[in-house]
């Protein structure tokens, strides 16, 4: 009963004080964001000559549950709709900011005398921009539906996904303490496999369980059921030794796909207002107000690098993707600066025990102070784009105007199809295809430890339980291989039709693109055998038992294959009718 008066003593301490200070900030017309941080300075245990908090353990659990929500939130305003919509500009412009980032911040540290693992992960928290800060900066100045602000919003999400797979190499090397290139394409594999997996399965099923739950009409009862996934599926993620802050982002991202989705966010609004809230608050409290005194020269010149290195870059991979320099200029103010994904990325290293004490209220202050500009870049984006335009010499607009030609030049006139547009759509559903087949079979091989036990009550010999093991998951497959085989033949036909032209092969052209139709799946095929037979090599049975398990599945298959392919057909309709559903208003 004691703790129990004890933890609400230290929300109520949390809570009343975040709203007067919140109040203030919103008063003084500045980001309650920075509100929210303040009022954790001012309970931390480094400011007050007494302490106001006794149990801060439990304040950072509830914390904890802000980064749930907050990477629920912004996985609900991506989806995958808007993703295909980003375009080559948003990927060109993100990658370009988060490589230069990532360097700049890992060189400062180096400057600065810091270890090389704060300096990566300096560089890491650098390298994304805050999403919530930028958004809310926008709408305040009535820019949000500007064709600059829309590509603003592509590049956030790209970030978000750059971000979530930095989060899981930096903790590989943070337990590791190195990562080699081998180390890393694995580790980027296997989190591209799982998240493909899990956006493909969820999409299936999620939209569909809560519009049963949403027909209801019982809001209660729908906020429970989505609040279940993104509990559940976050465990799930956490049990595959990913960050929990990957599971809640693509639980998001999942149920942005929901045509309630606006009903599920004004339902998850106010729980994510509130733990956010006290997510920030902790931030705070963490900040010790000396150490931003010793490490004032530092804060400065990276808010410097932050603002100008961010402008650098993501403008001019802006521009560089095809955009005009106005636009550029726009895009590169807008994201100067850092916030809550930073917040995550330097708690990682605090969690983890692998950077120093003085990274993380480093990283906060850089944060608050790039907040505070960025409204003011945002409005002088313009005026500055015209005294630029103004300044160019004539030679260099010329040059860059002919760079903008050229790049137009390089585009299919509309409607014309290009060899590019018709084969990465196939291209894409095999990897799809793929990635589920490869999924089972990872599957069946994690859970064979438990299945095989159960399996030992009726086969005694381990390689019958292989073989039934085996057997289960290429049965489980066969659906996703029926769809390989025939978009691996439709793309070897088409292939042949585009490579083989009769002005070169004459007489020859139909022999040759027959061949080239039939022999490009079989191969195909072939390596699908290799790469699963990799993959579950923990549960592959012997030789001579595999061949058996191989005939049969073929005869098993002629039987079953027009089965399969409407199973297919089923599947891939019922995920293209939710990616084209849109959100009830």
């Amino acid at each position: 009963m004691h703790h129990g008066i004890g933890f609400i003593q230290d929300l109520a301490v949390v809570m009343v004080l975040a709203g007067i200070v919140t109040v203030l900030f919103h008063r003084l017309k500045q980001p309650v964001v920075l509100g929210y941080i303040a009022a954790g300075v001012i309970i931390g245990p480094y400011t007050p000559p007494f302490q106001l908090i006794h149990d801060e353990q439990t304040i950072q659990t509830l914390g904890e549950l802000g980064v749930v929500f907050l990477m629920f939130s912004l996985g609900l305003e991506f989806s995958l709709r808007k993703l295909f919509r980003v375009g080559a500009t948003a990927v060109v412009a993100a990658l370009s900011e988060i490589v230069l980032m990532l360097w700049i911040g890992f060189e400062m540290g180096r400057a600065f005398g810091w270890s090389p693992m704060d300096s990566l992960f300096l560089g890491a928290i650098l390298a994304i921009s805050s999403t919530t800060i930028i958004v809310k900066a926008l709408s305040e100045l009535g820019l949000k539906r500007e064709g600059f602000a829309q590509l603003v919003f592509g590049i956030l999400i790209v970030e978000d996904i750059l971000g979530i797979a930095m989060l899981v190499l930096l903790s590989g090397i943070a337990q590791t303490g190195q990562l080699s290139a081998g180390i890393a394409f694995v580790t980027l594999g296997k989190l591209l496999l799982f998240m493909t997996v899990s956006l493909v399965a969820g999409i299936l099923v999620v939209p569909r369980a809560l519009a049963y739950v949403a027909r209801t009409g019982s809001d209660e009862m729908l906020l429970v059921a989505v609040l279940g996934f993104c509990f559940g599926f976050c465990l799930l993620v956490v049990k595959l030794d990913y960050s929990i802050a990957l599971g809640a982002f693509l639980i998001g991202a999942i149920m942005a796909e929901s045509r309630h989705l606006h009903r599920i966010e004004h339902l998850i609004a106010p729980l994510r207002d509130a733990f956010s809230a006290i997510f920030f608050v902790t931030i705070g409290l963490m900040l010790n107000p000396l150490v931003l005194v010793d490490y004032a020269l530092p804060i400065a010149t990276i808010t410097a690098a932050v603002i100008l290195g961010k402008l650098v870059s993501c403008g001019l991979g802006t521009f560089l993707a095809g955009k005009d320099g106005r636009t550029a200029m726009r895009v590169g103010m807008t994201v100067s600066q850092i916030g809550e994904f930073s917040f995550i990325i330097a708690s990682l290293g605090l969690t983890l025990k692998v950077t120093s004490a003085f990274l993380y209220p480093v990283a906060v202050s850089v944060s608050a102070l790039t907040t505070l500009t960025t409204p003011y870049l945002i409005r002088v984006a313009d005026p500055l784009s015209r005294r630029v335009a103004n300044a160019m010499p004539p030679t260099l607009a010329n040059v860059f105007g002919l760079y903008g030609q050229w790049l137009r030049s390089l585009r299919p006139a509309s409607g014309e199809p290009t060899v590019l547009g018709m084969t990465w759509p196939i291209v894409v559903q095999i990897a799809v295809n793929l990635s589920l087949v490869a999924a089972i079979f990872l599957g069946v091989s994690y859970s064979a430890p438990w299945t095989s036990g159960f399996l030992a009550n009726w086969l005694g010999e381990e390689s019958m339980r292989r073989v039934v093991l085996w057997s289960g998951a290429l049965v489980l497959s066969m659906p996703f291989l029926v769809a390989v085989w025939r978009k691996a033949t439709s793309l070897a036909m088409l292939l042949a039709e585009v490579s083989v032209q009769p002005a070169t092969a004459g007489r020859f052209t139909g022999a040759i693109r027959q061949t080239i139709a039939q022999l490009v799946p079989v191969v195909s095929m072939i390596g699908v055998f290799l790469l699963v037979a990799a993959l579950s090599g923990a549960i592959l049975p012997p030789v001579g038992l595999l061949a058996a398990v191989l005939v049969c599945a073929a005869l098993l298959m002629a039987v079953l294959w027009r089965w399969c392919v409407k199973i297919h057909a089923s599947m891939q309709i019922a995920f293209k009718e939710t990616l084209n559903e849109q959100p009830d208003p």
